[in-house]
């Protein structure tokens, strides 16, 4: 773990209160934290829409995102029973979990991903969404990580709350559905840009995710406004970024 990362990664979580906030990057900065400080190959985040059915909103790289996916699709995984439960849930082999999830365990380990802990975005009695943790090694996850991770969905969970109650005209499932439909556009232009460029997904991400930052915009803003043509794509090439460092294998720690 990076010490010196975790007081920065509490401040940006807690800090709902900055004009333009936008929902989407907070939660993208979540899950791109969970993976810098903790013993975490990659994070996938989901939350819940109005009627209480989860819906992938953030994941810090494209592997996690479908494997998120498709667990919503299949209605069966750690994160659903995290978030029902409203507990932590933890696999430390998923080769060995096909009895329990049989159709999810199989696709997390064909992407490479060998253990999980999910952790659930809850406040009291009110649970909104998960936190996965992916390995690429088997094992339990620490149990420090798994406070600092438990503590960093809090803190989040938290931060939106309280980011609702300041708004006070809109509820929180219209926040949380304002989140999920941006969370679309924001993929229609990743694959967009992805294919106009010749990208990877997470390649094309990161170049929207930069631009965005870079001229202070919204990541939904921006992402609409590449959808409708009037972002012109020479300046979204212009702000390619260097290729992101691959996702960490961490294996167990002595």
């Amino acid at each position: 773990m990076d010490i010196d990362l975790l007081p920065e990664a509490f401040v940006e979580l807690a800090d709902t209160l900055v004009a333009g906030f936008d929902i989407i990057e907070f939660l993208q900065v979540l899950t791109d934290r969970s993976v810098q400080l903790l013993d975490a190959s990659a994070a996938g985040l989901l939350l819940a829409d109005p009627r209480g059915d989860l819906r992938v909103v953030a994941a810090s790289s494209e592997r996690a995102r479908l494997v998120e996916l498709f667990q919503v699709q299949n209605d069966e995984g750690p994160c659903l029973d995290c978030f029902r439960s409203g507990q932590p849930v933890a696999a430390a082999d998923l080769g060995a979990e096909s009895g329990r999830w049989p159709h999810f365990a199989a696709a997390a380990s064909q992407a490479g991903f060998a253990a999980v802990q999910a952790l659930p975005m809850r406040l009291r009695e009110e649970t909104i969404g998960a936190l996965n943790l992916f390995r690429t090694v088997p094992g339990l996850f620490d149990r420090a990580d798994v406070r600092i991770g438990q503590a960093l969905a809090d803190v989040a969970t938290i931060g939106l709350l309280n980011e609702r109650n300041l708004r006070r005209s809109e509820t929180l499932n219209e926040q949380l559905q304002g989140a999920l439909n941006s969370r679309v556009i924001i993929e229609q232009a990743k694959g967009k840009l992805a294919e106009r460029l010749g990208l990877e997904m997470d390649e094309a991400f990161n170049i929207l995710r930069s631009y965005a930052r870079a001229r202070n915009r919204g990541l939904s803003e921006l992402a609409r406004a590449f959808i409708e043509g009037s972002e012109q794509l020479p300046e979204l090439r212009a702000a390619r970024p260097p290729s992101p460092r691959p996702e960490q294998s961490p294996g167990p720690r002595h």
